[in-house]
């Protein structure tokens, strides 16, 4: 995977501030909050990036949280 650098993506820069702000977020949620599709690689390029981020799946639902 060819991940995109982080200082030259906004799609990775707006996932990155919403989910650094703390919390969890559902799929669903970051396609809403931060306007972007494709949730599962971005944050796969996130974490080609060098962030942490944890992700469980609780019944039919995704939910992310970026490890500080």
């Amino acid at each position: 995977m060819n991940a995109a650098n982080f200082d030259k993506s906004e799609r990775l820069q707006k996932v990155a501030k919403l989910l650094g702000g703390g919390g969890e977020y559902t799929t669903m949620d970051i396609i809403k909050k931060a306007g972007v599709c494709a949730v599962n690689s971005i944050i796969s390029e996130l974490r080609e990036n060098g962030y942490i981020i944890t992700c469980e799946r609780r019944h039919n639902k995704w939910f992310y949280r970026m490890v500080k």
